[in-house]
């Protein structure tokens, strides 16, 4: 089969970890035809280009600057993505038959280019929904609900679940919150498929673990609750920063290991306030990250608290990959919380409620066995987010 992945992520190799690379490296391995179109962004100098590597085609297309770029660039590269996607592939595909057109969001602004192929080669698409915009910008106030550009952005949404045959939802909450606002979707091509993984072993020994937490400055004779990932206003980071004030036990020490819009504002934070009791690292490539995360104790998730939409953060699958217990600071529309209790690997908390915070907090290092909870948590990774799910999912609706 002939596969097309349209992504917003820059991939240069499938051989990389990631949800994305691990998804397309197991439709490599079963014997697919794998193409890749992927944005490289102006800056770079890069011209449009194919490429064949690791048994896969990329089609790297010349973008504007569409991350860490100011608003009005970000937004026309954006919407200006669409129609260089759809050039580079008539102009590098003209006689390649596609029999499945992949794609997630962000963005919403495939629909022109999912149309043609699915026109041209009568291909099969499906939708991996890994973030539902526009409501998540009205959510942080980022857009006025009713205003031009929202009903812009919402047709162009409804558009995109239109043309999609299956629409692969990460947890049962999105598939509920999609249907209930979406009625006009049929309930038959919306499905449950999470983020999933290829796990790696990290078999780490108790000297290397402390050799590098020696490595980056942290304690070595506490427990650390790491929280790693993106650090911006969707994750309500104001609630980690109270929490790390908050937290007085002199046995439990945070590490914050990322980057995004809010980095320099914590930074900020922990230069004036000093925390003895956390450290804040930039953004690490993957391989230190998962050497250092395995070092770790607890892992932490925050999303703010004001999110209408079931958010579902794929740094999940990281912790439970590491067999560590979870802790969950989230708004009350998501489900990531639940499943977490469920499956008896850690707690969840609503975000701004700190007493409640406190409370699982000791409960987790002062009552619980942290070894059983982390047995758990990979129990939890095996049973619900290995990538052969996913693949096996898209596979059965690729062949109706």
């Amino acid at each position: 089969m002939n596969v097309l992945f349209l992504t917003l992520v820059e991939i240069n190799s499938v051989e990389e970890r990631g949800i994305y690379q691990d998804l397309l490296r197991k439709f490599r391995d079963e014997g697919h035809d794998v193409t890749i179109v992927t944005p490289v962004e102006r800056r770079r100098k890069i011209p449009t280009n194919l490429i064949q590597k690791e048994g896969v085609s990329i089609l790297q297309v010349k973008t504007l600057n569409i991350q860490k770029t100011h608003i009005i660039e970000k937004g026309i590269g954006t919407l200006a993505i669409e129609y260089q996607y759809l050039y580079a592939i008539k102009k590098f595909f003209p006689f390649k038959k596609f029999d499945l057109i992949l794609y997630s969001t962000p963005p919403i602004t495939f629909a022109k280019v999912i149309e043609f192929v699915k026109k041209r080669d009568h291909a099969k698409s499906y939708l991996l929904l890994k973030d539902i915009f526009p409501q998540n910008a009205v959510d942080m106030k980022m857009l006025k609900k009713g205003s031009f550009l929202h009903q812009q952005f919402e047709k162009k949404e409804k558009k995109l679940y239109h043309i999609s045959d299956t629409i692969g939802c990460m947890s049962p909450a999105n598939v509920d919150f999609v249907l209930s606002h979406n009625p006009e979707i049929e309930r038959n091509k919306v499905e449950v498929n999470p983020n999933t993984i290829a796990p790696k072993d990290f078999n780490f020994s108790e000297a290397q673990k402390i050799a590098i937490r020696s490595k980056y400055n942290i304690p070595i004779d506490k427990k650390i609750l790491v929280y790693g990932g993106n650090l911006g206003k969707p994750q309500g980071l104001d609630f980690l920063l109270e929490t790390i004030t908050a937290t007085t036990h002199e046995n439990l020490f945070f590490l914050v290991v990322g980057d995004g819009t809010a980095f320099l504002r914590i930074q900020e934070w922990f230069s004036k306030t000093k925390p003895s009791n956390a450290l804040l690292l930039q953004r690490l490539p993957k391989e230190d990250y998962d050497q250092l995360l395995s070092s770790c104790d607890v892992g932490l998730i925050f999303l703010n608290k004001h999110f209408l939409i079931p958010n579902f953060p794929s740094r999940l699958l990281s912790y439970l990959e590491m067999k560590m217990p979870v802790l969950a600071a989230t708004d009350p529309n998501t489900d990531i919380g639940n499943i977490i209790e469920n499956a008896n690997c850690g707690y969840k908390v609503l975000s701004g409620d700190q007493d409640e915070m406190q409370f699982k907090l000791n409960k987790l290092f002062f009552e619980d066995n942290l070894e059983e909870l982390g047995n758990n948590a990979y129990a939890l990774l095996r049973k619900e987010y290995m990538v052969d799910r996913s693949y096996n999912l898209i596979i059965e609706r690729s062949e109706k």
